[in-house]
């Protein structure tokens, strides 16, 4: 089998961008017809910035892009059952919190099930890159054998945890780190998205990379879709739908686009660091880790003076340089890049911060 470029990437791409535009617009509808609206005026919070009534519901238009690609040109099986099931639960949840902010203990519940879907069908991190450069860290060396029947399974434990963490922490991340400004959310979820796929399009020859290039440029697709009616002044919240979604789907390729998970940590590096100072900053002042907060480096520069425009290009061309480094770099390189992402962004924060 060749591989075409035409049908593993622009096909699905053009196709999540299309479906995305011309639904999201449904959403907006739906969204004012069932007033899931966010009005600063009456959802008064410190971390809001938007100053007029603005519809969420997101996560509808990208959902349905991203599955109809799926549908169209990947093959049915046990990955995709538990990728469509997941995304199903995501989808839900973010929607009845768009409505009715559910209690975040709840949506962490919800997104460890998420996640325990995916693990239960082999989607799963086995290897880690030695932070030393010695190799690689065999995560399945660490096993229990749980009696079943006449016989027993093997459950590798610790692949298991890390993989739970890593697909809980993304489908927060992305939203909590990325998120908070028009465009700014699925501006960095598209570059992600093409940077996995340009990344993944190195070893077309492996037939098994497919699969990972035509659903990241499904994701890519829906979210640049998604992009044309969130880009200031924005006509729709992405939501917690959308953003749950965008975590789940970057932690799912991430892993089978050959486990790159420090490919992906780098490029949504500002955002994480973010996310990290968020919850060391929550936790030492004695508040719940995942209750938001005017603290995030967005509201920082937005204070500083910058306007929403400069800081959505500002997030956009640091996760496309940071991608461009990963690419290249090795783990200790990308460990070094993070530890210097946290010091400058943890300076900023610490440097505008207003008690």
């Amino acid at each position: 089998m060749q591989f075409d470029l035409v049908v593993q990437f622009w096909q699905p791409f053009y196709t999540g961008l299309l479906v995305a535009l011309l639904t999201t617009p449904l959403a907006i509808y739906l969204a004012w017809k069932y007033q899931v609206v966010d009005d600063p005026r009456q959802h008064q919070h410190e971390k809001v910035v938007h100053t007029y009534p603005t519809p969420r519901l997101g996560g509808i238009s990208v959902w349905l892009a991203v599955m109809l690609v799926t549908l169209v040109w990947l093959p049915w099986d046990k990955h995709l059952w538990a990728i469509w099931t997941s995304s199903l639960l995501a989808v839900v949840v973010g929607v009845i919190d768009d409505k009715f902010d559910i209690s975040p203990y709840v949506r962490l519940l919800t997104n460890l099930l998420s996640a325990v879907i995916l693990v239960a069908v082999g989607i799963r991190i086995d290897y880690l890159s030695h932070p030393l450069g010695q190799g690689v860290i065999n995560l399945t060396g660490w096993q229990w054998q749980i009696p079943w029947g006449a016989g027993s399974v093997v459950l590798p434990w610790l692949a298991v945890l890390v993989t739970l963490l890593w697909i809980v922490g993304m489908m927060n991340l992305v939203g909590m780190g990325a998120g908070g400004i028009e465009g700014q959310f699925p501006g960095v979820v598209v570059i992600a998205a093409l940077f996995i796929a340009g990344y993944s399009l190195k070893f077309s020859a492996d037939i098994a990379q497919w699969p990972v290039i035509t659903l990241a440029a499904g994701v890519a697709g829906a979210y640049l879709g998604l992009l044309v009616y969130n880009f200031y002044p924005q006509k729709i919240i992405p939501g917690y739908s959308a953003k749950s979604l965008a975590g789940l789907w970057l932690a799912i390729l991430a892993i089978l686009a050959t486990t790159k998970v420090g490919l992906l940590m780098v490029i949504l590096g500002v955002p994480l660091v973010d996310f990290a100072w968020a919850i060391v900053r929550r936790v030492l002042s004695g508040r719940s880790p995942f209750w938001g907060d005017r603290g995030h480096l967005h509201h920082r520069l937005l204070d500083s003076g910058w306007s929403k425009v400069q800081i959505v290009l500002f997030y956009w061309i640091i996760s496309f340089f940071l991608g461009w480094l990963a690419l290249s770099a090795g783990t200790q390189q990308k460990i070094l890049m993070l530890m210097v992402l946290a010091l400058l962004v943890g300076s900023v924060l610490r440097l505008k911060h207003k008690p």
